[in-house]
């Protein structure tokens, strides 16, 4: 990553109040760019938009990708060179609940911002992020390549599929839709979410409160990887992007080394000897919605042509979860310490800095 290609750069992150979106939005305030924000109010039970005061260092616009004509207003404003659509409903459980939200929020919302921005002129990248879940999953033991079909048995990974083939169309369709790529990660950990039924935040806060965590599958195996890594993946594509559009505006994996594929349980094993914790866990009773046995990417094209590979093991993104939410618990100055992770990621280092 060429860091003066940030310097000054005017950026548009949509869902920056979210937890990807604020880990970003701090990464690209310490390059030194131009941030603006396009997302609802932060979640008011907690959020680490407002722990690590996000807002303090760039232009935050409460608003609703739904909203055709407010995004484009912020578009208009702002001038974005570069835009990190994240806005989503990103949730698989809320999707049952909310279908009609979730396609809403997730196609029209992306439909939204690429007819504002094809008018708007000037944007030399965009990045839409969208999920591992949007292939056809057949509980296969490969990796899914970028290749591979579409589908989505869920409403969430449903929309999402949609979401790609509209920009996909967009790109094919439109001489005037700025460069536009597509990223595709999932199961992110890290310090600060707090999104309902994840399993990191369910965990934690029941080993916070001295209470056994409730596991719903704990057979099945999940490529497990910080935030950090695939951020830095949406920050390398989206420069490449801009200096060559014709060979990056196309899908794009980002997922973690083999070793990082491991069951929820034993996730959950690591997960309590970090936090120094003897407490036991139990299945989640009742019914629960359909859930996949096996997802895996295969990043090998992302290695090959963006260079980019995950700088954190699942043992060093575990550590680093767990040693902010308790520095938070401690009192600590959370932007503070999240910078601090962020720049020892930048480091490569597995120690401290």
């Amino acid at each position: 990553m060429n860091r003066s290609f940030w310097k000054n750069r005017r950026v548009l992150v949509t869902g920056h109040t979210g937890f990807k979106g604020s880990w970003l939005c701090l990464w690209l305030q310490q390059l030194g760019a131009q941030v603006t924000g396009y997302a609802l109010e932060p979640d008011a039970a907690g959020s680490l938009f407002a722990d690590a005061d996000v807002t303090s260092g760039m232009q935050s616009v409460i608003g609703d990708v739904r909203d055709l004509s407010a995004l484009g207003r912020v578009v208009e404003a702002t001038r974005p060179e570069v835009v990190f659509h994240l806005a989503a409903q990103p949730l698989v459980r809320v999707s049952y609940e909310q279908p009609v939200e979730t396609f809403a929020v997730n196609v029209m919302g992306t439909v939204n911002l690429l007819e504002t921005l094809r008018h708007a002129g000037g944007v030399s990248s965009v990045v839409a992020v969208t999920t591992d879940k949007v292939y056809e999953n057949r509980e296969l033991r490969r990796g899914y390549t970028e290749n591979d079909r579409l589908g989505g048995h869920d409403p969430y990974a449903a929309s999402k599929a949609c979401t790609e083939l509209a920009v996909a169309s967009y790109r094919h369709s439109f001489a005037d839709c700025p460069p536009v790529a597509t990223a595709r990660a999932g199961n992110v950990i890290g310090g600060g979410d707090r999104a309902r039924d994840r399993l990191l935040p369910d965990v934690l806060n029941a080993l916070a409160a001295g209470k056994k965590p409730l596991i719903r599958s704990p057979q099945a195996i999940r490529p497990w990887q910080h935030a950090l890594d695939p951020l830095y993946g949406y920050l390398m594509l989206a420069q490449k992007l801009a200096e060559n559009p014709g060979a990056y505006a196309s899908a794009w994996n980002f997922g973690p080394d083999e070793e990082s594929h491991v069951s929820v349980q034993q996730l959950l094993e690591k997960l309590i000897v970090l936090w120094d914790g003897d407490a036991a866990w139990e299945c989640a009773k009742g019914q629960h919605p359909h859930e996949t046995a096996f997802l895996f990417l295969d990043s090998s094209r992302v290695r090959s042509a963006l260079g980019w590979h995950p700088q954190w093991t699942l043992d060093i993104a575990l550590e680093q979860t767990v040693a902010w939410w308790k520095a938070q618990l401690a009192g600590a100055d959370m932007k503070v310490e999240t910078l601090r992770q962020i720049k020892r990621f930048e480091t490569g280092l597995p120690g401290d800095v």
